[in-house]
């Protein structure tokens, strides 16, 4: 069934084109009954013969030739169409003013016709509803009915009379508008074998100039796509290219330190060749730890946001981070509400305040000091600053210090740019936003984080 009956614009456009038809019909149907309506209410064909029949009759005074005009009347009119009843439907009584019946159409056995004068009154007659008209004259009383067109007796008779020209004109408006979308659905179809007949690593623009404005937004919307993708893409590759030259250096000191290491003679040369061997893993470590956050990052479907008291974890964070302050004598301090919960996505909050901590401890100098607040704002959410008074970050590098691998020039300690990124890409999971503000006593730099976080209790 799915492969006779597949749906498809110009088979949309058949059916619409064919519901206006329909559409239009009735719209006649109904203009075509109101107007004949309207006509009786001014004068209707009944009226008119009548006052035809009663002025014929009004100089007669003999009863058998009033008798024969009205009889050759009914019989003319057996083969004639008044208001649109079908031939033969009229009935004729004719009596004089003293109530005697003359003449009666055999159809209405005894059944006797009466209206207002001068006017189309309704009346049954076995069971169906019937138009009467009556008229007198000084000695004689005309009555004549016919079957009262309703609606439903008045359908057939339009339908048919106006059914042909809409089913020739059908064809004529159809052809043309089955041309236009089968000649202005080319375009589209071009565009879709052109991008089917790409190879999958093709990311190229499109180059496509759509003649109609229709098509505009799509292939913007494909042009869109396809440079997010090639950023996406250029994005990682030069992102596998720093990792693989970040890691270089501490392998190849790891390499130069274990060989130092094999070939060491001493106690002292040994001792130093360990010890310059394990700040080269360590620091490999924490860059591969680091390349593993951000990649996790990029990819990571979005986290089940938990409940936690976020005042507490951030404590947790800082009791970690405490003994390489301490060993660098800068003064940690923290100040946040006893209590704070809130509804967030733990892992990457967790990665935004280390990482600001460590990059904060890693590059000021001995005996400076870190200050971190967090509070709950109803405007904003939870907003955290980690800020310090060490040199500071020159006011152009403020958005390049958040790019991947970046590193600020005049900085002694060494670092794998990587830690702002991690906090960027956090953010930007979280749907919130970080930027650079001013560090302690007007001194150093700050980090502001605001994260949409629901804070409760």
């Amino acid at each position: 069934m799915s492969r006779l009956w597949r749906p498809s614009l110009v088979q949309r456009v058949f059916l619409a084109v064919l519901l206006a038809f329909v559409f239009v019909l009735l719209a006649l149907q109904a203009y075509m009954y109101i107007n004949f309506r309207q006509s009786l209410t001014v004068d209707q064909g009944l009226s008119r013969l009548g006052r035809s029949l009663t002025q014929a009759i009004s100089q007669l005074d003999d009863e058998a030739r009033v008798r024969a005009v009205i009889a050759s009347a009914e019989t003319i009119y057996k083969t004639m169409r008044i208001s649109g009843n079908p031939a033969g439907t009229l009935r004729f009584q004719l009596s004089n003013r003293g109530g005697k019946l003359i003449h009666s159409s055999p159809e209405l056995r005894s059944e006797i016709l009466a209206g207002p004068l001068g006017k189309v009154a309704t009346q049954h007659i076995d069971g169906e509803p019937y138009w009467v008209y009556q008229d007198e004259t000084p000695r004689w009383s005309l009555r004549i009915a016919e079957p009262e067109r309703t609606f439903a007796k008045v359908l057939p008779n339009n339908t048919r009379s106006v059914l042909p020209y809409l089913l020739l004109a059908f064809p004529i408006v159809l052809l043309p508008v089955w041309f236009a979308v089968k000649h202005g659905l080319r375009p589209l179809r071009r565009l879709a074998d052109g991008i089917g007949h790409r190879k999958a690593s093709d990311l190229s623009p499109l180059g496509v100039a759509p003649p109609y404005a229709e098509l505009k937004p799509l292939t913007s919307a494909l042009e869109r796509m396809l440079q997010q993708l090639r950023d996406k893409v250029e994005r990682e590759r030069a992102f596998v290219h720093d990792a693989a030259h970040e890691l270089r250096t501490p392998m190849a000191v790891i390499a130069a330190q274990a060989h130092a290491l094999a070939g060491a003679n001493s106690s002292e040369s040994r001792g130093r060749a360990q010890a310059h061997l394990e700040q080269a893993i360590a620091r490999a470590s924490h860059l591969t730890q680091q390349l593993l956050d951000l990649a996790l990052l990029d990819d990571a479907q979005p986290a089940v946001p938990k409940h936690i008291d976020v005042a507490q974890l951030t404590r947790e964070i800082l009791a970690q981070a405490a003994p390489r302050a301490m060993a660098r004598g800068i003064d940690l301090t923290f100040d946040a509400p006893d209590s704070l919960d809130a509804t967030i996505d733990v892992p990457a909050f967790q990665s935004i305040v280390e990482n600001l901590l460590n990059n904060a401890i890693q590059y000021v100098q001995h005996g400076a000091h870190v200050t971190v607040t967090l509070r709950a704002e109803d405007a904003a959410g939870l907003v955290l600053t980690v800020a310090d008074d060490g040199p500071g970050i020159p006011m152009a590098e403020h958005q390049q210090v958040f790019e991947r691998f970046y590193r600020g020039a005049g900085h002694e300690a060494s670092g794998s740019g990587l830690g702002l990124a991690i906090v960027r890409q956090a953010v930007g999971r979280m749907e919130g936003r970080v930027e650079v503000t001013e560090g302690l006593l007007k001194k150093g730099v700050g980090f502001r984080v605001v994260l949409p976080a629901a804070p409760e209790g």
